[in-house]
């Protein structure tokens, strides 16, 4: 609507003038259609989001990471098999190929995810494309351009369709300055690593555009999450779900953080049914953009206890890995998250013995499962 004034003006005040052609006008507006910048500069409005009432159109970005295939196959038992398209860089197993749409895409390649939205008609976006804690201190200049420079495509793709758009934080998000036992919704943030610092910037832009550009920008801090699908992804917390693995292969295992070193956790069943649960709540019953989220902290010795109560045999030492033992010593030891139970209902339901059992059991019947086969 904007454009096609500003065309009518162009004619009205250009249309007797001797340069006059409509080649020019269209060029002018293909040029303005296609700027970075935001049609609510000028005073426009943005495409409508999708309503509640009816199923959205999902696009899950670094889909083959620890939680994306996951939360996929959750989003399709909800929504349709069709209407949840998984995204990655690589090339899938085949048993996620065949479980439902996936395509190749590039947060960094702006115009090729901007055609996958507007191709698929898109209206929520899982943002999960990130390099991890240990792994960006490794390679700090990745970790900026995949987390900085993918977030601000994803946000301003995400402004320009009206989309729904969910992208996670983290305990990382936090530093030593902050209150670690509980830390609060809102608190001093002054994180050390460039994990940290890019999901306090992506927290910041994310509200940033939702209240310049109405932007429907959703984002929860998770904690360690514990999988027994997935490999670790270079995090902190990866001792978590290692030690299931090893321990079951070997029965030892040796951790790389303190055994007092008390951090908050979850199982990913929970984490996943959290995000689902986020992104269908109603606007306005959310009082904020970003939320904690939080199930259970421990140490590695409370998980160590917990699981020789199965594996009574279990032999766990300790090499501290120095690098890592101050990224885990700057975070919240116990994460606060009254606001999403207050606001949206959020609710764990695994605890720290369920989660032990619920792993080794998982990881004890597949590796009967492969050996058979």
């Amino acid at each position: 609507m904007l454009v096609m004034q500003l065309l009518r003006g162009a004619v009205k005040h250009a249309g007797s003038g001797p340069q006059f052609s409509v080649e020019r006008l269209i060029s002018a507006a293909r040029g303005f259609s296609s700027s970075s910048q935001h049609l609510s500069d000028f005073g426009g409005t943005h495409p409508p989001p999708c309503t509640d009432t009816e199923h959205p159109k999902i696009l899950i970005t670094g889909g083959l990471g620890q939680l994306g295939v996951g939360l996929a196959k959750l989003l399709r038992r909800r929504f349709g098999k069709n209407n949840v398209i998984l995204s990655d860089i690589r090339k899938p197993p085949n048993h996620v190929y065949h479980n439902g749409p996936f395509i190749f895409s590039d947060i960094l390649d702006s115009k090729n995810l901007r055609e996958i939205v507007v191709n698929n008609n898109i209206s929520w976006l899982i943002h999960y494309s990130a390099v991890l804690s240990a792994v960006g201190e490794n390679n700090v200049a990745l970790a900026k351009e995949v987390n900085i420079t993918g977030l601000h495509n994803i946000l301003d793709i995400a402004t320009d369709h009206g989309l729904r758009v969910f992208v996670p934080s983290t305990i990382g998000a936090f530093g030593p300055s902050s209150p670690r036992d509980p830390t609060p919704e809102l608190c001093v943030q002054r994180p050390r690593t460039i994990y940290g610092v890019s999901k306090v910037h992506a927290e910041l832009m994310g509200e940033y555009y939702h209240h310049r550009y109405g932007l429907d920008f959703r984002c929860l801090r998770y904690p360690g999450v514990i999988s027994a699908n997935s490999n670790p992804g270079g995090g902190t917390t990866d001792y978590a779900v290692q030690i299931f693995h090893t321990a079951v292969k070997t029965g030892c295992f040796e951790c790389n953080l303190r055994s007092d070193t008390l951090l908050p956790m979850m199982y990913i069943d929970d984490c996943l049914r959290a995000t689902l649960e986020f992104m269908e709540a109603p606007a306005d019953s959310l009082l904020s953009r970003t939320y904690n989220i939080s199930a259970m902290s421990f140490t590695p010795h409370d998980l160590v206890q917990e699981m020789q109560k199965v594996l009574p045999e279990l032999k766990v030492t300790y090499n501290v890995d120095p690098v890592l033992q101050a990224i885990a010593d700057g975070w919240p030891m116990v994460l606060e998250d009254i606001a999403a139970r207050r606001d949206w209902g959020w609710k764990h339901e695994f605890d720290l013995s369920e989660l032990v059992q619920t792993m080794l059991t998982h990881i004890t019947t597949s590796n009967q499962r492969a050996q058979a086969n």
